[in-house]
C-alpha cells in the first residue's frame, strides 16, 4: 500500500468533520429512522389481512428503534 497516497499522510485535517457537523448529521439520521419506525407501525397496524406481513413491518419497526436508542446514545456522549 503506498502511503503517500493518503490524504492525511501530511497530517493535514481539513477535511475532518466537526464535532458541530457530526452532531447535525447523527440529529438527521435520527429524525429518519424515528419517521420510519411510524411509518412501519402505522402500516402494520392498517394490516389485517397478512400476518406474516404485520409481523414483518413490526420487526422492522423494533430495528429502527434500537438504532434510534443507539443514535441518541452517540449524540449524548461529548463528541
Amino acid at each position: 500500500m503506498n502511503h503517500n497516497l493518503d490524504y492525511d499522510r501530511d497530517g493535514d485535517r481539513e477535511d475532518a468533520l466537526s464535532a458541530d457537523v457530526i452532531a447535525s448529521q447523527l440529529q438527521s439520521s435520527l429524525a429518519r429512522e424515528e419517521e420510519m419506525m411510524k411509518t412501519y407501525l402505522i402500516l402494520s397496524e392498517r394490516i389485517h389481512d397478512n400476518a406474516e406481513l404485520k409481523d414483518r413491518l413490526v420487526n422492522f419497526a423494533e430495528g429502527n428503534a434500537k438504532r434510534s436508542r443507539q443514535l441518541m446514545d452517540e449524540l449524548s456522549k461529548e463528541l
